[in-house]
């Protein structure tokens, strides 16, 4: 019997779940109603944030983060090209421009020590993306807090820790993103949220989501129906539905992150002797790994790693690639004219990188399987 196909990652839908759905079906308000505020406050107590906003998507709660932060033309925005688009598109939306700065060679996440020295008169923001899971280290960027703010990109990290607490959380940035797509820790099937502390910019991403209008200002002897539009925001409101199976994902997401754990310790356990690989950077001690991606990279570099991946797509082993450059991308090499060669580890680790798959529902048989075919397709 042919083995089925193996994805790099993949939803857990349970009962549990299904039924959740299928009550906010029931309910009066399918969007803009009480689900919507309990799946925030839920997040925001995960996290141990003031504030939680959900958002469509995890872009869109980007693109609030950088209105929230003020963002506009002639304004920069630092980040790193090891990412994927999202995280400097938002910068973009607002008229504001990304510059890149190189990936740490010992983390694949961003140099922050090298972010804040980067720092310079039109920088107005730092994107930190806590890539695969692993949390980015923000201590670095101490000096700068005062002069950028710090949004992290935790897409991939949500139920990862820093020895301070959760990513999202209090002694963190100024503004999380996370993103509940099928393939994230958990997911609302698209959805996304910001985590923040500060009540100004919570205010200003819950305006932004919804066309900009609201009623701050509106006299209170004004009609019941009588609003304003003070900013130009978007329709990026998230419904019920989702929000119903948000809730329900979230009592679990404390064990999945566990069967992530032990997947990745799986791997490390049976590729320790394969040195014609590198494994991923592992979380320093007191610091916990989401494991969203378990990339390997190849040492032989990108011929090989195109003839690995070829092999094991056909062999049902969905790896895929976490990711191309940004700055590799035609818009931004072509249209925004963005340097090709300032990011020499952000190259190193993308001549090599391959994700395995990594998912909760995951059998020993299946980290096995991975494993066995990856030592017969590797040169």
């Amino acid at each position: 019997m042919t083995p089925s196909f193996l994805p790099y990652g993949r939803q857990q839908i349970t009962d549990a779940d299904v039924e959740a759905v299928a009550a906010a079906l029931r309910s009066p308000m399918i969007t803009q109603g009480p689900l919507i505020e309990r799946f925030e406050r839920a997040l925001a107590d995960y996290v141990g944030a003031r504030h939680a906003v959900a958002f469509a998507n995890g872009t869109a709660a980007l693109h609030a983060a950088a209105f929230a932060a003020g963002l506009g033309p002639g304004d920069e925005v630092l980040a790193p090209p090891i990412t994927f688009a999202a995280s400097t598109n938002c910068a973009l939306y607002v008229g504001a421009r990304p510059r890149f700065v190189d990936i740490d060679a010992a983390t694949w996440n961003l140099d922050t020590a090298q972010a804040a020295a980067a720092v310079g008169e039109r920088t107005r923001a730092i994107v930190a993306v806590s890539f695969a899971g692993l949390p980015v280290d923000l201590e670095p960027l101490a000096p700068v807090r005062d002069r950028v703010v710090v949004i992290e990109d935790g897409c991939h990290a949500l139920g990862a820790r820093r020895p301070g607490g959760p990513v999202g959380g209090p002694g963190g940035a100024d503004m999380t993103a996370f993103s509940f797509h099928p393939v994230k820790p958990i997911t609302t099937g698209e959805g996304g949220a910001i985590t923040t502390d500060d009540d100004e910019l919570a205010e200003r991403l819950r305006l932004f989501r919804t066309h900009g209008i609201g009623r701050a200002g509106v006299p209170a002897d004004a009609g019941g129906w009588v609003y304003d539009m003070t900013a130009l925001g978007f329709n990026y409101r998230i419904t019920d539905i989702q929000c119903a199976l948000g809730l329900s994902q979230l009592e679990r997401l404390e064990g999945w992150i566990e069967r992530r754990n032990e997947i990745a310790a799986r791997y490390r356990e049976r590729l320790a002797d394969e040195d014609r690989i590198e494994l991923p950077p592992a979380a320093p001690a007191g610091w916990r790994h989401g494991y969203h991606l378990f990339v390997v990279r190849i040492r032989a570099g990108a011929e090989a790693r195109r003839d690995v991946y070829d092999k094991l797509r056909a062999a049902g082993i969905g790896v895929q690639v976490h990711y191309i450059p940004v700055y590799r991308l035609s818009y931004y090499r072509d249209v925004l004219g963005m340097p090709q060669d300032t990011c020499p580890n952000a190259e190193r680790y993308y001549a090599g990188a391959l994700s395995l798959p990594i998912f909760p529902a995951m059998t020993e048989d299946d980290v096995e399987r991975v494993v066995t075919m990856l030592r017969e397709a590797l040169p």
